[in-house]
């Protein structure tokens, strides 16, 4: 009596019940494979869920590679191009999920996410692809004399010839993100590369913080720059620093240490304009004239912090040229980051130099697959993170 337990017998498991895993689920299944989802959570698609503000910025209308990050840059263009932004609103669509664009091509569902997780799981029903939740892997084995894997898990052994990894990066653990995808990857002869929080807002401890502080709930439009790359949106100020899009934007881009360059009023050239409004109104004060451009507050805050307000005419032309650098050019170093509690993506990753574009299959032990987050591919902010997942998945797919 209580012998081994029977193993399970499919052809394809996923790992990770996110957008990538069961995206790649219903497209294996509807090729004809028999497809179980594993996932340790107790619910499919958290991620989903909390997205867009509960609302999912499921893609973005502009996708293209020059919106990824790699070390691998060319990585991503087979599977992008092979599932576009059109294919998956088609889905949107065939599923009667009412969208919007919300600005810069980023498409968020009317109603919640869960009418995307809803969509994804129902693909899957139809072709009959397994999603089992509350499953937590053990132990993976490579099978001999096959292609193919034994995984312990703990609602018994299950044996398949395809193994996709669709376990997400580090990023809010509370929605129970681990580091399990690059265990695997490493236990496979795979290179992880470093990995960090991106799309993440900054934290400041220095003289900024009273600023910060006292413009809590601020929002600027701005021109933010730093190693090359520019971002124009809203900067938010918080009370532990800086956050909004143009931030999270920036921060995949910054590595500790490095001046972040803040435009704060992007539409003009700041030089000119002081030199006009001197000649106009040359009894204004500063803060007056600032007060036209940002909020009162945040003008008596610059005045008081950065500058001393007297009128216009009463500043020589190198204190008006300083004053124009701090207000165009604004050079300030973060701390750091708020980290992965609060990020968004996890930057670094499975080294896709390992891994078939064409197939998202690895190069070091077959059979065994890498999509979505996992792998060192990471999207800027607007629905470009789902876009990969949605791509990546359907590359998987095919193969499998």
């Amino acid at each position: 009596m209580g012998g081994e337990a029977a193993v399970l017998e499919t052809d394809v498991v996923v790992i990770g019940a996110g957008a990538a895993g069961l995206m790649c689920a219903a497209k294996a299944g509807a090729r004809g494979r028999r497809v179980l989802v594993l996932d340790h959570a107790n619910k499919a698609g958290k991620k989903i869920l909390m997205s867009g503000g509960g609302h999912c910025n499921f893609t973005n209308l502009y996708t293209e590679p020059a919106n990824f990050l790699s070390q691998n840059p060319h990585f991503c263009k087979s599977a992008l191009a092979r599932y576009t932004q059109w294919d998956f609103i088609a889905l949107v669509h065939k599923h009667g999920v009412p969208h919007h664009e919300k600005k810069l091509g980023q498409l968020f569902c009317d109603g919640k996410s869960i009418d995307i997780l809803k969509m994804l799981l129902a693909e899957c029903e139809a072709v009959s692809a397994q999603v089992q939740l509350n499953t937590t892997i053990e132990k993976i084995e490579r099978l001999e004399h096959v292609t193919g894997y034994l995984l312990h898990t703990t609602s018994g052994p299950v044996r398949c010839s395809s193994l996709v990894i669709a376990t997400g990066g580090l990023s809010i653990p509370t929605m129970g993100a681990t580091g399990f995808g690059y265990d695997v990857a490493r236990q496979f002869g795979h290179q992880v590369l470093p990995t960090r929080a991106g799309l993440v807002p900054f934290t400041i401890t220095d003289q900024l913080k009273e600023l910060c502080t006292e413009l809590s709930g601020t929002s600027v439009d701005c021109l933010v720059s730093c190693n090359g790359k520019s971002f124009r949106e809203n900067i938010l100020f918080t009370h532990r620093g800086l956050s909004g899009p143009a931030i999270l934007q920036i921060s995949s881009y910054w590595l500790p240490g490095q001046a972040v360059e803040i435009n704060l009023l992007p539409d003009r050239s700041v030089p000119d304009w002081l030199q006009q409004q001197r000649l106009d109104r040359p009894n204004a004060e500063l803060k007056t004239l600032l007060g036209e451009v940002f909020t009162k507050k945040m003008a008596q805050l610059l005045c008081e912090q950065w500058f001393s307000s007297k009128p216009i005419k009463q500043y020589t032309h190198a204190e008006l040229a300083a004053i124009a650098d701090k207000l165009a050019a604004w050079q300030v170093v973060p701390a750091g980051t708020e980290g992965y509690r609060t990020a968004e993506v996890t930057l670094g990753g499975v080294d896709t130099r390992e891994v078939s574009s064409k197939t998202m299959e690895s190069l070091k032990s077959p059979g065994l697959y890498f999509i979505g987050e996992v792998l060192d591919v990471t999207g800027h902010l607007g629905g470009f993170n789902f876009q990969w997942a949605w791509a990546s998945g359907n590359a998987a797919a095919q193969f499998v």
